[in-house]
């Protein structure tokens, strides 16, 4: 029997990817694109546009697996990068604080998040994004809206998963409660 333990990063397969979501929870990032003004006030927002296994469009936020051995300041910048491409220039804040941690659950109605493959934590943070941002991967594209536009219900129900929930308490924790 070998005493090295096996600690090399790498993606699971979609059978153990699978096999994961049903015995334990897994952890996610979230990211609120945001452009600020000089003062730091929050001027817009931005929601990705995807379409859904079944076909219906909806708005979402930047989300993603964290991988095992990866930072969470990792994760995050990843996850953005792939979303938002290569030049939105996102200011990861220094201090990794999020402004919530979002428990989605395979069962509706445990709390506002739900995700019927899995049980899953994800630490969300707002990212002031100054760059150039193209939709990558999945999306379709991106749009920025105001706080406004952001907090009206009809927006927030056009977003899944309890992800509208996850914006207006991103919006609340910025001051913008409308």
């Amino acid at each position: 029997m070998s005493d090295m333990t096996e600690t090399t990063p790498g993606w699971l397969t979609t059978d153990e990817l699978e096999m994961a979501r049903a015995r334990m929870p897994i952890l996610y990032v979230e990211a609120v694109p945001v452009r600020v003004d000089d003062s730091g006030e929050v001027t817009s927002i931005g929601l990705l546009l995807r379409i859904g296994p079944d076909g219906t469009v909806s708005r979402t936020l930047v989300s993603g697996r964290v991988l095992h051995h990866e930072r969470v300041r990792d994760a995050l910048l990843r996850h953005l990068e792939k979303d938002l491409g290569p030049v939105a220039l996102p200011r990861v804040p220094a201090s990794l604080q999020p402004f919530t941690v979002a428990e989605y659950f395979p069962t509706a109605g445990i709390t506002p998040y739900h995700d019927p493959r899995q049980h899953a934590v994800s630490l969300a943070y707002i990212v002031p994004v100054t760059g150039d941002c193209r939709p990558r991967q999945d999306a379709l594209d991106l749009v920025w809206v105001t706080p406004q536009e952001a907090a009206s219900r009809a927006l927030q129900s056009e977003m899944p998963g309890g992800h509208g929930v996850l914006l207006k308490q991103a919006l609340a924790h910025v001051g913008l409660v409308f």
